[in-house]
């Protein structure tokens, strides 16, 4: 909710517990009983009596089913809230329609479920329900069965003061839901205040320790990886050239010499005005390509025919290392072939990478981006233990962190493998918020050291 309960604009509504609402209800079915069962004898005629009781007890069995077909901590969306507060205000229609109508006094009920809907749901739902009150109401001022009442005459208001009573419920009903709405407005926006800036420091901290792993495993792993390169070059001048070990040799050096890379990309800082430091977006992906496309999938890069100018934007390292983490990903995963197809037009530029894999595994989907997320179906090919699942998250929190957004999904059924698409607004995707980056001109420092990625 952006403004007071009767703007016409959609309003996003917080999920209810059934559990809450269905304890409410029965709180309404006991008192409305007690009621019925007191009135008893003063009731017009015994059929009404029946009628009434059939009613709430119909009411009462409503909660009975929803506790049976949904889980009690299910949560409803703002559709379903709204559906059972109209049935709410349905039913105490009717009971008010066989005792009295506007002339009985809780006909204030009827304020009770649009104050809840003023609280939780959205300004549209809040006047439809809002709405419906008053019109149960309007029509209960002509329609409905005598006021019980002791003896054998029937209770009868004047027909000013049942008006009245009516302009005080619509009255009521209007400043309370304004009311009740603007004050859950606050509250919500507090929250999602909080909420905001909890979620920011939270990521802040982990990129904090992911900037002081860095710069420990660049420190520290600079002298064992030139051990292993120094004893893998030896082995390979000693052995003899048909020996089937050669290979292998050969692998663990080409792998040693390129963590060293890694570790030395970590303190590259181009000075301002350095070449390249600005390059469009085909250049971009092509340096994240080509490290990759030494294995055994295929990896094609398809750039669009049309959409105007070519993006060109800051060589920026999260870009380089999260989408580099999910080509490599990919790779590790595909069958055969590997796509990053790149378009954009003058509001956004986008970028899709998928394969013909197995796809995400659909238990984590929902969780995946989040750190520790991992699966045994989702490791990598050749490797007898999954990852710890850090991969995607460094690379998602990279990614995000340059303006990009993340949606992940699976191929349809019968196609397999998985699909990342990123999207960054052009703006800024070729103008880096200086907050982040510094200016566009100065290239950005690196934040995160790379992990080994893997699927989840």
């Amino acid at each position: 909710m952006t403004t007071p309960v009767f703007s016409t604009d959609d309003e996003p509504s917080r999920p209810v517990r059934l559990d809450t609402l269905v304890r409410l209800r029965w709180i309404a079915v006991f008192g409305q009983l007690a009621a019925v069962l007191i009135v008893h004898d003063s009731l017009v005629s015994e059929a009404l009596f029946w009628v009434a009781l059939a009613v709430v007890t119909l009411y009462g069995s409503l909660n009975v089913y929803l506790l049976w077909r949904f889980h009690g901590d299910a949560r409803l969306e703002a559709n379903g809230v709204a559906l059972l507060l109209g049935v709410d205000i349905a039913e105490l229609a009717i009971l008010l329609f066989l005792t009295g109508g506007m002339q009985n006094p809780f006909a204030l009920l009827f304020i009770g479920p649009v104050l809840i809907s003023a609280s939780i749901l959205p300004s549209r739902l809040t006047l439809l329900l809002g709405l419906l009150a008053i019109a149960s109401a309007t029509v209960l001022m002509f329609a409905y069965f005598p006021l019980p009442w002791p003896g054998d005459g029937s209770f009868e208001l004047p027909w000013i003061y049942v008006f009245g009573v009516w302009l005080a419920l619509a009255l009521a009903i209007g400043y309370i839901s304004v009311y009740a709405g603007q004050i859950a407005e606050e509250s919500r926006k507090l929250t999602q205040a909080l909420a905001a800036t909890e979620l920011v420091l939270a990521r802040e901290q982990h990129l904090s320790q992911l900037d002081g792993l860095a710069a420990a495993a660049a420190h520290e792993l600079g002298t064992p990886l030139a051990t292993i390169l120094l004893v893998a070059k030896e082995l390979e001048h000693e052995l003899d050239p048909a020996s089937p070990m050669l290979e292998d040799i050969r692998l663990l050096r080409q792998q040693a010499q390129r963590c060293r890379e890694i570790l030395g990309k970590l303190s590259e800082f181009p000075a301002p005005g350095e070449m390249f430091v600005r390059m469009p977006i085909s250049a971009l992906v092509e340096d994240v390509v080509a490290p990759h496309r030494t294995g055994e999938a295929a990896i094609d890069v398809v750039m669009p025919s049309e959409g105007g100018p070519e993006p060109i934007g800051v060589r920026n390292p999260a870009i380089l290392y999260g989408l580099g983490n999910l080509v490599e990903n990919a790779a590790d995963f595909a069958r055969e072939r590997v796509e990053v197809a790149v378009s954009w037009n003058a509001d956004s530029v986008w970028i899709m990478i998928s394969d013909d894999g197995p796809g995400f595994p659909p238990e984590i989907m929902d969780r995946l981006g989040k750190p520790y997320v991992t699966s045994r179906r989702g490791r990598r090919k050749g490797e007898d233990s999954p990852g710890l699942g850090l991969g995607f998250f460094i690379a998602k929190t990279l990614l995000e962190r340059s303006g990009g957004r993340l949606t992940l999904q699976n191929r349809r059924f019968p196609q397999r493998g998985a699909i990342v698409r990123i999207r960054w607004s052009r703006e800024e995707f070729e103008h880096p918020a200086e907050t982040l980056w510094g200016s566009a001109d100065q290239e950005p420092e690196p934040d995160d050291v790379e992990a080994a990625p893997g699927r989840a």
